[in-house]
């Protein structure tokens, strides 16, 4: 199984990118299945009911978030309406959204596929512990599968790389999300899990994580509030492709995606 991660979505550069290539981009790699962070495919900060809609409709089985879920509050109700946009499974259990998503469908030839997304605390928000959620989920959806790829949207890269180490083995993949930069060092780690600090984004390329450049540079010259603004022009298109044995459920490929896309 071969399975596509797009880094954040930001904006609507970002999802015009998404609409006008990932067809192509599926075909060519031959994907069996997409899953894309959109925590900021709304104007750059949060997601609404219609821009996931748009997403899924684009191709996109699964839509992870994170620290940004929330910013829109038309979001609320629809995330216990669309299961197939999930929350950090860390957030308080009382907050909209589920935390986790299993499926299948003729893409995957029967085989069900599950998604975790998970939130770190250094430097975002002040969440249930990321290692002992993912530990107490496993619990259940290694009953139902062995192909398990986690999102874990977090900041810092010690934290991101703990993480993979201590899911090594237990699931296919742990993809760092948040940082719109995609790195260097991906790999597979020696018990068979796909692992990458951060997929990067699908968002303006002449930007500063996504936002106009000029905007930016002030507030760091200044230290003033800004309003932030969505960057555009060309779009880097970031991602990577993931190959899983059916079977045992261990990554034996991991592929970084890093296109430019004239916009």
């Amino acid at each position: 199984m071969k399975v596509l991660f797009l880094g954040d979505i930001f904006g609507k550069p970002g999802r015009n990118a998404v609409k006008k290539n990932l067809a192509s981009i599926v075909k060519e790699e031959e994907i069996n299945v997409v899953i894309a962070n959109g925590e900021n495919a709304a104007g750059g900060l949060g997601i609404t009911p219609p821009v996931c809609e748009t997403l899924l409709e684009s191709g996109i089985e699964v839509i992870t978030s994170g620290n940004h879920i929330y910013k829109k509050r038309e979001i609320y109700s629809y995330l216990d309406k669309q299961p197939r946009l999930i929350k950090p499974a860390n957030y308080p259990p009382s907050t909209p959204g589920a935390g986790y998503y299993i499926f299948s469908g003729v893409n995957t030839k029967g085989r069900k596929v599950a998604v975790i997304n998970l939130c770190g605390r250094v430097f975002v928000e002040n969440l249930d512990c990321p290692f002992r959620s993912a530990e107490k989920l496993l619990a259940d959806i290694r009953k139902e599968t062995n192909i398990i790829i986690v999102d874990f949207h977090a900041e810092v890269t010690s934290e991101k790389v703990a993480m993979g180490w201590f899911l090594d083995g237990r699931v296919s993949a742990v993809i760092g999300t948040h940082t719109h930069v995609q790195t260097a060092d991906h790999r597979i780690l020696p018990q068979g899990t796909a692992y990458i600090t951060d997929a990067g984004m699908v968002g303006p390329r002449d930007s500063v994580i996504g936002v106009k450049k000029e905007i930016i540079i002030e507030r760091f010259l200044k230290i003033m509030p800004q309003r932030f603004l969505v960057a555009d022009g060309d779009v880097c298109f970031n991602g990577v492709v993931i190959s899983i044995d059916n079977i045992s459920g261990h990554a034996n490929d991991i592929k970084p995606i890093n296109k430019i896309i004239e916009n």
